[in-house]
């Protein structure tokens, strides 16, 4: 099975520090990519790893705290430690302190002297009520200015903002301390093999990009279905929803990917000003178009995997007559020439029957005139299947003859997974996302007008949702709401079968 490293070139000396390492994105996520990438050669000896939290401790505290993480069997952060993570572990250390305080700053400032390079990177892993503080307290202390010979980035988590006068906000206090090329806004959606492979499918393809467009294509569906439900995070959960939480940021990636127009190179901005330019696109609704375009649903109790689920308004930190939504469906039109008339379809939502990310292009049914005095009858449209999780892979649906003296069709599937060709299985997602941060390559990372964008899309369902009314209820393990359900009908559509439907 062929390797995923070509060869790539070793990350430049660099010391990442991740302010707070002791919380759960860094032991399950970033540390295990960063084995990942010392295993492969992505970085060297020369990474060394700076924590940032609030927990007392030491550098011996954090290292035991690492070594001690031990995800469920398959889960994120299941990588093979070994060798790569001893060679890691002792390049780690820790400071303990306030975000908002001078001394954690200096102490900083002490170890990056230190290292064996001015090369320094900052992820804000932490609430997103100190983005702003700390790159103003990065820039008062001087972090953040760059040599010729040193570079000084800063890599943000989402939420980016809570709605567009928010985000906005965000940006303005950000950009004001810091050059925009010095931040990473990271969607971890876009370290996913499958999605970075949305561009090359489109345009490395000529069969598919001639398809690509509103002559041929129906409609488009985006999925982000998940089985967990809330679980601890419901203090977070219920002032966020899963509107602010999923849709601005992972989903509209995906739909930039699919949508962009063909960029006139593959450097970062000539990518990123596409992607930006598809958001500005996305028809902004009137509150009556959104009441009509969005269905917002919150689970009930219920029975799962044989396991009861407590209905959302009973987890702890959620208010009993909380009117957030779990799930959200959405219809959305692109006012651009290549998809006028062409409807998007988007979902998302907790305790679903299925995990499972995927981006169906359901394109348009040939003429049935040449099959009216057949036995074909009705012929099913094509569709390219692209899935992002969690088998990931490209699938073509698409009909044939049946053998026998009868012209009557059948459906297969033309399947690709990445498993059957590439050794992906220990990847979490985020090795692309930090390489490129050590390298300073933009192109996976959000610029702010496309954040403004995005929040400016979803604004209205914002607002109406704000003004009262309860989500519409569904059962923990089915597919949603049925106004979902009657969100396609309306325009005599469905949605695609998720992944449990097509092995039952």
């Amino acid at each position: 099975m062929p390797s995923t490293d070509c060869s790539i070139p070793a990350a430049p000396s660099v010391t990442i520090v991740i302010f707070g390492a002791t919380g759960d994105l860094t032991r399950r996520l970033l540390m295990p990519a960063m084995i990942n990438m010392t295993r492969s050669g992505l970085v060297g000896d020369s990474l060394h790893i700076i924590g940032v939290g609030i927990d007392p401790g030491d550098d011996a505290t954090l290292r035991q705290a690492l070594d001690d993480f031990h995800p469920e069997t398959g889960g994120e952060g299941a990588v093979e430690r070994g060798e790569a993570w001893q060679r890691l572990r002792q390049r780690i250390s820790y400071i303990q302190g306030d975000f908002n305080q001078n001394d954690i700053y200096q102490a900083i400032a002490e170890r990056i002297a230190r290292a064996p390079t001015g090369n320094a990177a900052f992820y804000l892993a932490v609430q997103p009520r100190y983005f702003g503080v700390i790159v103003e307290k990065l820039a008062d202390h001087g972090l953040m200015d760059e040599t010729p010979n040193s570079f000084r980035r800063v890599a943000i988590e989402k939420p980016f903002g809570q709605d567009l006068q928010s985000a906005k906000a965000l940006n303005a206090r950000i950009i004001k301390r810091v050059a925009e090329t010095q931040v990473y806004r990271i969607d971890h959606f876009l370290g996913k093999e499958t999605v970075q492979n949305i561009m090359t499918a489109r345009f490395a393809n000529t069969m598919i990009e001639r398809l690509w467009t509103s002559d041929c294509i129906d409609h488009v569906q985006i999925t982000v279905a998940e089985t967990v439900d809330v679980g601890t995070r419901g203090k977070f959960y219920d002032a966020t929803g899963a509107l602010r939480d999923m849709v601005p940021n992972h989903l509209f990636q995906l739909l930039a990917m699919v949508a962009m127009e063909p960029p006139n190179s593959f450097d970062a901005e000539a990518i990123r000003d596409e992607k930006a330019k598809l958001l500005k696109a996305i028809r902004v609704y009137s509150r009556q178009d959104a009441e009509r375009n969005g269905v917002r649903g919150a689970y009930t109790a219920g029975e799962m995997n044989g396991q009861h689920v407590p209905a959302y308004t009973a987890v702890a930190d959620v208010a009993k007559t909380s009117s957030t939504e779990t799930y959200v469906a959405l219809k959305l039109m692109i006012d651009t020439w290549r998809w006028s008339g062409v409807p998007f379809y988007l979902r998302t939502g907790k305790v679903m029957a299925v995990r499972d990310s995927e981006v169906v292009i359901a394109f348009k049914p040939v003429p049935h005139t040449q099959f009216e005095n057949t036995s074909a009858g009705h012929l099913q449209p094509n569709r390219l299947v692209i899935q992002i999780q969690p088998d990931e892979g490209l699938r073509m649906d698409i009909l044939i003859k049946q053998p026998g003296p009868l012209v009557a069709t059948a459906p297969v599937s033309l399947d690709f997974h990445y498993a059957d060709r590439f050794d992906i299985a220990r990847q979490v997602g985020y090795e692309s996302l930090l390489y490129d941060l050590f390298i300073g390559d933009r192109t996976l990372f959000q610029r702010a007008d496309g954040i403004e964008a995005g929040w400016a899309a979803v604004q209205p369902f914002l607002d109406l949702w704000a003004n009262g009314g309860k989500p519409d209820p569904y059962q923990p393990g089915s597919l949603g709401p049925d106004a979902a359900d009657t969100l396609l009908a309306r325009d005599h559509r469905i949605w695609h079968s998720l992944a449990a439907e097509r092995q039952t």
